[in-house]
Formats: C-alpha cells, sequence, structure tokens
C-alpha cells in the first residue's frame, strides 16, 4: 500500500511517516523545506527516513505545483494524508499571502490530485493554532473556539 504524506519533514509528517514504514507502507513525502521552521532539522529528518528505509521517496515540491506532484507518483497512492500548511497564527499578519497559498490554495491542489487519482482516502490534519486560548482541556473539535 502506497501512501503520498505532504508536509513529510515536519515533526507529525517525519513521525507518521516513521511509523507507517515500520509497519511496511511504502510513503512517498512531499515537503517544500520553507524557513519558518529550521529548513536543515528537516532536511536531517529526510535524511533518516531516507537511510532507513528503502520504501520512503520524497521530493521538494510546494503543494501548489501539482504537475509536480503528480509525476513524482509515478503510481497512484493508495490514501493521501495532507499535513502540510503555513503555521504560526502571528505570522499570518505579517504574511498573509502565504497563508493563502498554502492553506487555502495548496489544500485545494492536494484534494484535486486525490480526486483526480480516485484515493482511497484523503486525511486531512489542521495545526493546533485553530483551538486558539481554549482552557478546557482535552481539545475537542465541538468546542466554540
Amino acid at each position: 500500500m502506497k501512501i503520498l504524506i505532504t508536509g513529510s519533514a515536519g515533526f507529525i509528517g517525519f513521525h507518521l511517516t516513521k511509523l507507517l514504514l515500520s509497519q511496511g507502507y511504502e510513503v512517498l513525502g512531499v515537503d517544500n523545506y520553507n524557513n519558518y521552521y529550521d529548513p536543515q532539522l528537516k532536511r536531517q529528518r529526510t535524511k533518516i527516513l531516507q537511510q532507513s528505509n528503502q520504501k520512503f521517496n520524497q521530493i521538494e515540491a510546494d503543494i501548489n505545483d501539482a504537475e509536480k506532484i503528480n509525476s513524482f507518483c509515478t503510481e497512484v497512492p493508495d490514501f493521501v494524508v495532507h499535513l502540510a500548511a503555513q503555521a504560526g497564527v502571528r505570522y499570518s499578519l505579517q504574511d498573509p499571502q502565504a497563508y493563502l497559498n498554502a492553506n487555502i490554495n495548496g489544500t485545494f491542489c492536494i484534494m484535486e490530485l486525490a480526486r483526480k487519482w480516485k484515493v482511497k482516502h484523503l486525511l486531512m490534519a489542521s495545526t493546533s493554532s485553530v483551538y486558539g486560548s481554549n482552557t478546557e482541556m482535552p481539545f475537542d473539535e465541538k468546542q466554540k473556539c
């Protein structure tokens, strides 16, 4: 089974990829290594994944580049896990275009690829920043904030 993970070099993407590889899945990773978080750390994570498992293949690409991602996936993935996003609520005030490009347009691009490929399942995750200043634990998607 083949799984495409966007944001594969991020914290959650790295650990999910590592888990799926340990369970025998083939994983295709996509990350653009932007500098919001340390790109060297993300490249080190990718290197760990590449060295530890032959079932991991990765491409450096923006999630808006559907053509590049489509050509990277020589075989259609069974599942898509979309984790890539522009993080940081405060940063959205400095560079709102980055949010529009990644979180809206990029997500749309990944959804369109999943539709075109007719994947079995598309899982999309949101950042923790959507929870705002809620103090009620544990977080729940039904909470008003």
